[in-house]
């Protein structure tokens, strides 16, 4: 990237390790390169590749579908294509599972920062029956990935729904009786009259991250649940006692190292080490999360928060802040409904994926998983 003799071509996206996730792709924050029509094959990937990371997690990987075309990979990845004799779904869960069992430990290098390079890849070895056999596991458990893809997708469609609302109501000032609004001049430019600049800090309040859990000291049930740090998502649960209490009238904004989630959290929960919470006083918490989650350009909001909380910002006035949030609150109720349908989805897969990947399972008496998501 940094040679000025290669960086030639045409921009494209390209994957960075940060985009892959254990089993799926985060392709909300896509950075672009400059490629040659020439370095497509090598550096290009293709439905049915299965992309993993070389270090950040070791071994955490994920099969490309295509959803973007023309997209290109960091050095820091590998891109595997399965033989003719292994089915690449069946490679790729074979290969999770390891990930996930700790199984691929042993090929890592380095004391402090492990990484997986490309001649420990090569001496893992699978162990994989008859073709036939390979692709009736596969099935089953893509099917579970597939509508997770599904869920996904839709999330993203409700997310850029309510995002560009905002833009055309609080950016480009076309809001509902727009028309009978004076535009006024402020100290961050032209603006509807009687809307506030202030500091960011006027409008949100940081809450204490709370107490860090390891991923084994996390139950299976309990009172109080523990939220993934990077996606807000349900990792389990455990019983002391509670970081925070929200409430409907005070939810949480959750904010990640490298993604920014709103959570509507009702019930004490507890957060991961990098994770920012904070509610909104005295604004609906569905236009504070849209104020703010642009504002600093990394996304790296623990980094960044006493940069964030001195932005100086626009804020409407309370009825049309309401008006927004009630138009967009049920979006936000149908993202954290496909979720959790998701995080059951992924914890079914979960469980099924040692039993038929190790054979310990007769795939023909298994229920069909649309069956079991219903």
């Amino acid at each position: 990237m940094l040679d000025k003799d290669k960086n030639k071509g045409a921009f494209r996206p390209y994957l960075a390790n940060l985009n892959v996730r254990w089993g799926t792709f985060d392709l909300a924050d896509l950075r672009e390169m400059r490629f040659e029509d020439r370095e497509i094959e090598r550096y290009g990937v293709r439905a049915g590749d299965i992309v993993m990371c070389e270090g950040g997690e070791p071994g955490r990987c994920a099969i490309w579908r295509d959803q973007r075309p023309g997209m290109m990979l960091q050095k820091a990845l590998h891109r595997i294509r399965s033989k003719t004799e292994i089915d690449h779904r069946f490679l790729f869960y074979s290969l999770m599972h390891k990930g996930q069992t700790h199984a691929l430990d042993q090929y890592f290098t380095g004391s402090t920062i492990k990484h997986l390079p490309g001649e420990k890849l090569a001496l893992i070895e699978v162990e994989y029956p008859s073709l036939d056999e390979q692709r009736r596991i596969a099935s089953i458990l893509s099917a579970y990935d597939d509508l997770i893809e599904n869920n996904t997708r839709r999330i993203a469609i409700l997310e850029e729904m309510a995002r560009r609302i905002y833009e055309e109501w609080f950016v480009r000032f076309r809001f509902p009786g727009h028309e009978s609004v004076r535009i006024v001049e402020s100290e961050l430019g032209l603006v509807p009259e009687g809307w506030r600049v202030v500091e960011v800090k006027e409008v949100v309040r940081r809450l204490p991250t709370g107490t860090v859990y390891k991923q084994a000291d996390v139950k299976e049930a309990g009172p109080i649940p523990v939220v993934d740090q990077s996606t807000a998502e349900l990792l389990g649960f455990h019983g002391d006692e509670p970081a925070h209490r929200a409430t409907p009238q005070s939810p949480v904004v959750i904010f990640g190292d490298h993604t920014c989630k709103m959570q509507l959290m009702v019930v004490p929960f507890s957060l991961g080490p990098n994770t920012v919470p904070f509610v909104a006083d005295g604004l609906p918490v569905h236009y504070v999360y849209a104020l703010v989650r642009g504002l600093v350009s990394t996304h790296e909001y623990k980094r960044h928060w006493a940069e964030l909380m001195k932005k100086k910002v626009v804020v409407a006035g309370e009825e049309l802040a309401e008006k927004y949030a009630t138009l967009v609150r049920p979006m936000s109720e149908l993202e954290e409904s496909l979720r959790k349908a998701s995080q059951n989805l992924r914890t079914t897969r979960d469980l099924l994926l040692p039993k038929l990947i190790s054979g310990e399972l007769d795939v023909s008496a298994l229920p069909e998983p649309e069956t079991v998501a219903a």
